[in-house]
């Protein structure tokens, strides 16, 4: 036990100065659109291995209309993004998200985004504008982020969540993420993390 909580107190220093979040503290905003949005603090959890529960059995459709399952993709880390077309540090962060993805795709992982209380013409527009190549779900009403509630609920906007290749949730990111701190975040859930280039 002290083990593991060493193992997460030292990930989180590490990482703690690669997060920018949208604010210091998670606070919603109280009026307009975006009433009831919460910003992320920045903080990582990783999980380790022997303490991770199974992620749910998630079904959806993507934007394009292909089916997308948390099951078909066992054997692969799954990344979940959770993003809004409104969200500032959501827009600072979809370049990050498509470079990493373009450079960890062919190696056992599959992003997935999930676009919360927006319009499809928004979400749409966003995936264009940006350049998304993974595929993206609509999540208008949360009901897939709310699916995470017993384990490691994305409780922000933006929200990662990255999934093991057993199934199992290993570490979330609350707020904007940088491309280092994604990475890291990967290799933590990898069977076998990737080898480091020098």
């Amino acid at each position: 036990m002290f083990t593991r909580a060493l193992t997460a107190v030292a990930v989180a220093v590490l990482t703690a100065g690669l997060l920018s979040a949208c604010s210091g503290a998670s606070t919603p905003a109280s009026s307009g659109p975006n009433a009831g949005y919460v910003s992320g603090d920045g903080s990582i959890t990783v999980i380790a291995a022997p303490d991770r529960q199974a992620a749910p059995q998630i079904d959806a459709i993507t934007l394009d209309g292909a089916k997308i399952s948390l099951q078909h993709l066992r054997g692969r880390v799954v990344v979940m993004n959770v993003w809004a077309s409104w969200c500032a540090p959501c827009r600072a962060e979809a370049p990050v998200l498509q470079r990493t993805w373009t450079s960890v795709k062919g190696t056992g992982v599959q992003f997935i985004g999930l676009d919360t209380r927006d319009s499809l013409t928004a979400a749409s527009n966003f995936i264009t504008n940006f350049g998304i190549t993974y595929p993206n779900v609509l999540d208008t009403d949360g009901s897939i982020q709310l699916q995470f509630a017993s384990t490691l609920p994305p409780e922000a906007i933006p929200s990662t969540v990255v999934i093991d290749g057993q199934g199992r949730v290993a570490a979330r990111a609350l707020g904007r993420v940088d491309q280092d701190t994604l990475t890291a975040m990967i290799d933590s859930a990898r069977d076998t993390p990737m080898p480091k280039h020098t």
